[in-house]
């Protein structure tokens, strides 16, 4: 790291690097790479070889391990008792005949005054009884394996994300499958020309409206969403697109049920998360790992191997880094100075625990994609481990969609200041790169709005009507495309968008709780209205569309931007990036003809505009037009006419 601010810290650096490096050698031993060593998944749960099933468990504070399953009548029985190995773990030797594919069945834990029913902590399935809505694990072994078709996508330069929740990706009022996200919606993000998708809550997690973030059972696939082989079968569909896929993983907290979960799975609280209230995670109701014990690690690090060896994911986005690297989880604190970053508040294991999962993951495929959902801003995050860092490839830019946000409620149009925009959207370590958002699925749950939606408000619902007129909507449409569009035209290395946000999907996201009399009217996208011809909605997708294959054509993110014009008063801000000009005007009342500003010699040409009829705009720009720069003995000019509230791009012609 060669930010000279950081230097007072260095020896805390070089300590937390010290101890990843001790930590890799316990964990490694003798074999080859990390990677190597990690395999609790392979061991414990259930596994089946040629003559028999072995069950086997981590559960030092049992007194006894029984299986329940048909066979048994789901009772106790002493021929389906676990037989202790050592002083940790537990195994079940059973013939074949016993289990067979789909079969339900689950643990009986018995510990020293007390007992539990638990699902096996490395399933790979559990599905939940519709009427008692109770969890069992299920024996998954389908006697014909996926047979994959596609290799893994050649890595882009830039990840396009789009960020995607199979559950409510449908339009009815039910939970959606991976069959129909595979082909309804897959072709809407392939045409669209986004080279990532981001999948959420694809680990198992008991409540539907946590979004997947209370997750039970680390290696099962949701069944809500169909089979582990449909997964797959997305995955590798996408993959002959040309798309990569990443899964949203969860490794900074897990659900607090026991009877689904990890927790007080053998009678303590203190198994694979840290004792007493240290242990509770105090805004989230939920448990925190510690990231200090081998087993916690092996079983953490083996999952990330888990979901990129079984299901050929792309990489990760790792949720709640925040709050998994501060004792007090970053909760209700702001990070103004460094010194936050290394005061002791710092979980070091912790980070440990994610430069070795960053290690084992480009170790197993090093063209994998690793993204850390982090608000502090820590230093190194994202920056190689050969350089003490973290080792993530990306960090999101958690304070753009605030930013935006905190701009549309409080300032008026007519205050907006182009010199903030630029320096909130462009504020970021040089050395790190990060994913730029104007807004993910945060900004669409209840409470929360939508740009789009607080742009227009009520009048979604009676303005968006191609024969209608509104300027409202007016408005909004266009400081939608405007806003998206800078913030993309500014991004350190990446972008993301929400499904169903780059259209200005209307409303908030509402998962079905009891608060809603459990309703789905809210856990849905209503694509009819994109699809709607007399709905000024396909306007701004096909302006998504054609703002994210511009910039994977053009490749300007492989180029940092250079401001050329940050003019205050007027509103205006004109930047370029890898030979395009990039113009903007905030100015919501005023154009202006004619206007002057120094470029490269050239002929400038016009290929995207916001204002585009085929954007719903008002045809304003001529963009048959071709500028040309005029020498005045000291400077190139080119003159723009440069309407109000509008953005356009320009490519310097060979």
């Amino acid at each position: 790291m060669n930010d000279p601010l950081l230097l007072p810290y260095l020896p805390i650096i070089q300590g937390r690097h010290q101890h990843f490096i001790n930590t890799l050698h316990r964990v490694q031993g003798d074999a080859s790479r990390l990677a190597d060593a990690c395999n609790s998944h392979l061991y414990y749960g259930l596994h089946r070889n040629n003559t028999e099933w072995v069950l086997r468990e981590w559960a030092p504070n049992a007194m006894a391990i029984f299986l329940l399953c048909d066979s048994n009548d789901w009772q106790k029985n002493n021929h389906y008792s676990f037989t202790k190995l050592n002083d940790q773990d537990w195994e079940l030797r059973l013939p074949a005949n016993i289990l067979h594919h789909e079969m339900l069945y689950k643990l009986l834990v018995e510990w020293e005054g007390g007992s539990g029913e638990r699902i096996p902590s490395h399933t790979t399935r559990a599905v939940q009884d519709d009427y008692t809505k109770v969890f069992s694990a299920q024996v998954w072994c389908p006697e014909h394996p996926y047979h994959w078709q596609h290799p893994h996508p050649k890595a882009a330069p830039h990840p396009l994300i789009y960020e995607a929740h199979i559950g409510m990706s449908t339009e009815h009022q039910r939970v959606s499958t991976f069959i129909e996200f595979r082909l309804y919606v897959l072709p809407r993000i392939a045409a669209l020309g986004y080279n990532t998708i981001q999948l959420m809550a694809i680990q198992e997690h008991p409540y539907y409206g946590s979004f997947g973030y209370q997750v039970a059972n680390f290696f099962a696939v949701s069944s809500r969403f169909g089979t582990p082989e449909e997964l797959k079968e997305l995955i590798d569909t996408a993959h002959g697109l040309g798309i990569r896929v990443l899964l949203d993983i969860v490794h900074s907290h897990a659900v607090s049920n026991e009877a689904e979960g990890l927790s007080r799975f053998d009678g303590t609280d203190y198994l694979y998360f840290h004792r007493g209230e240290r242990g509770k995670h105090p805004a989230w109701d939920s448990r925190c790992f510690d990231y200090g014990k081998p087993q916690v690690l092996n079983f953490l690090l083996s999952n990330c191997k888990y979901w990129l060896e079984e299901f050929r994911f792309d990489g990760f986005r790792f949720d709640g880094v925040t709050s998994m690297i501060y004792y007090d989880h970053g909760l209700g604190k702001a990070f103004t100075n460094y010194s936050f970053y290394y005061d002791g508040n710092e979980d070091d294991d912790a980070l440990v625990y994610l430069t070795m999962a960053n290690q084992l993951i480009h170790e197993l495929y090093p063209e994998a994609l690793t993204i850390a959902e982090e608000m502090s801003g820590l230093p190194g995050l994202a920056t190689p481990i050969a350089e003490k860092g973290i080792g993530f490839d990306y960090k999101l830019s958690m304070g753009i969609p605030d930013y935006w946000i905190k701009l549309l409620k409080e300032i008026p149009d007519e205050q907006w200041h182009v010199g903030d925009i630029y320096y909130e959207l462009t504020n970021k370590r040089a050395e790190e790169r990060t994913i730029s958002y104007a807004e993910s699925h945060d900004q669409a749950l209840v409470g929360d709005k939508t740009i789009f939606f607080r742009l227009t408000d009520k009048e979604i619902y009676t303005g968006m009507s191609v024969f209608d007129h509104s300027l409202i909507i007016d408005r909004a449409m266009a400081l939608h495309k405007m806003i998206r569009l800078i913030t993309l035209a500014t991004a350190g290395g990446g972008y993301l968008a929400f499904m169903g946000n780059e259209w200005g999907h209307p409303e908030w996201i509402d998962f079905p709780r009891q608060g809603n009399n459990w309703s789905y009217a809210h856990a849905r996208r209503l694509w009819s209205l994109v699809d709607n011809t007399d709905l000024k909605f396909k306007y701004l997708n096909a302006f998504d569309s054609a703002m994210i294959h511009f910039a994977t054509e053009s490749n300007i993110l492989d180029y940092e931007p250079r401001v050329l014009v940050r003019d205050i008063e007027r509103q205006l801000l004109i930047f370029e990036r890898r030979g395009y000009l990039f113009v903007f005007s905030f100015n919501p009342t005023t154009s202006y003809t004619d206007y002057q500003f120094d470029v490269p010699a050239g002929k400038y040409i016009t290929i995207l505009n916001t204002d585009n009829p085929t954007f719903g705009g008002d045809n304003r720009i001529d963009q048959r037009v071709e500028h040309f720069t005029q020498y005045t003995g000291k400077e190139n000019l080119l003159s723009l006419y440069i309407p109000a509230r509008i953005a356009f791009v320009l490519k310097l012609a060979d």
